[in-house]
Order: C-alpha cells, then sequence, then structure tokens
C-alpha cells in the first residue's frame, strides 16, 4: 500500500490519532510518509487541523491540506456557506498520485464516514478512492453499535469497488464493557476484513514522543506495527 484511504464509521472516532499512529509506526521503519487532508472543516485560517495534529503526534511528515471550510459540517455543505469551491474527486485523487510520487506512504484522511459529500455532485471520499484505485482502511468505534455501521461501510465500499485491508478501533476505552469486548471478535466479521489496530483512548494526549514509541504496539504488522497484535483483555 503506498496510497491509503482512512474513513470511519462517523465523526470524532479517531481517524486523526489513527493516521497519526500509522504514519508514526512506518517512520520508525524508515519510510518517507505524507498525509493529505482534502477538505478541513470547523477550523479557522490560522488554526491548526488534523494535518498538524499528525505532525505532532507522528513527528516529520509531508503534509497537504486542499480546502478549509470554518463551519464544522460536511465538506460540500461548509464549502457552499462558506461561498467557497468544493474539493473534487479528481482533485483529490491527482494531489494523491503527486505525493505517491515522492513518498514510500500517503495517508488520505477523510471528512466524517465514507459517503459524506463533498461536492454538489455527491462524490464522496469512496468516488476519490476508486479514482485514485487505493484501498480503503475503516476505523471504528469500539462499542454497542459499531457492528451495524461497520458492515453498512464495508458494504458501500464493495458497492464502489473499492478493498478494505482492515478496521482498527479508534478509541478502545479504558474500561470496556462486555459490548466492546466482544467487538473485538466480532468486528472483522462485521467489516468483511482482519482488525488491524486497537488505539488506546486517550492516546493523542500523550506526549509526541511516547506516542511515537506506542504506536507500533497498537497496530499490526500490516499497518507497520512491530509484531502481530495483542488484543487488549
Amino acid at each position: 500500500m503506498s496510497v491509503l484511504f482512512v474513513t470511519g464509521t462517523g465523526t470524532e472516532i479517531g481517524k486523526t490519532v489513527t493516521t497519526a499512529a500509522i504514519a508514526a509506526a512506518a517512520l520508525a521503519e524508515g519510510r518517507s510518509v505524507a498525509v493529505l487532508k482534502p477538505a478541513q472543516t470547523g477550523v479557522g485560517a490560522d488554526e491548526a487541523g488534523d494535518a498538524a495534529e499528525v505532525v505532532r503526534l507522528a513527528g516529520p511528515v509531508t503534509t497537504a491540506e486542499l480546502a478549509r471550510f470554518p463551519e464544522p459540517l460536511a465538506p460540500a455543505t461548509a464549502a457552499s456557506r462558506a461561498g467557497l469551491p468544493p474539493v473534487g474527486p479528481a482533485e483529490i485523487a491527482e494531489a494523491a498520485a503527486k505525493l505517491d510520487a515522492s513518498h514510500d506512504l500517503v495517508l488520505v484522511e477523510g471528512a466524517g464516514g465514507l459517503l459524506v459529500r463533498f461536492d454538489d455532485e455527491g462524490h464522496t471520499l469512496a468516488d476519490a478512492a476508486r479514482l485514485a484505485k487505493a484501498p480503503v482502511l475503516v476505523v471504528a468505534q469500539a462499542g454497542l453499535g459499531t457492528l451495524n455501521v461497520t458492515a453498512l461501510t464495508a458494504l458501500a465500499l464493495r458497492a464502489h469497488g473499492l478493498h478494505c485491508p482492515g478496521v482498527v478501533i479508534g478509541n478502545w476505552p479504558a474500561e470496556p464493557d462486555l459490548a466492546a469486548r466482544c467487538n473485538l471478535t466480532d468486528l472483522p466479521e462485521a467489516a468483511g476484513a482482519p482488525l488491524l489496530g486497537v488505539i488506546p483512548q486517550g492516546s493523542g494526549s500523550l506526549p509526541p514522543q511516547t506516542f511515537r514509541t506506542a504506536a507500533r504496539e497498537w497496530l499490526a504488522p500490516e499497518l507497520w506495527g512491530a509484531g502481530p497484535l495483542r488484543l487488549p483483555s
């Protein structure tokens, strides 16, 4: 995987921290990494966005942001309300290809879930991934309700002809309940793809060096983890 799209089953579930963990793990393996954020919403012009957060946590990665919209809304809606042009799938795929030419790994972090609209024509991250011929990693929640939205996301990926290499739990609770513990086994079945990572709750608040050291322990070797994925007990 030289280009990997990262989507989620919803918003605020750990996509950015997961992206940072993958970037940190790949950097530790000596790979050059770029992170592309096609549409950053909900931050002002002078505020740090998701790409900057990845750099803070992971270290020296190249970043690119195609558009920024101030309101925390779906990209198409945020662009329309700001009176700014939206970002289309061809623009995303082209930017990913340019970064791919000079980096070992390009991570493209979406906004919200897979089918959130990016423009007025209804294009989504799935359309961009299809143009880029890239796989799409799914970041999911840990607890009750995650199996349905994960299965729906996987179904949408298949409908678009996209490959899902696996699923990552983006925010594993310090005190998991029964549903979360069962989902360690059930999520791969719902996704039709293996569990490739479990990111502990609060990881984004760790000191950067601690985060970078720990990141490889949270991920499977397919995502440049240090060894076989160790599931929480």
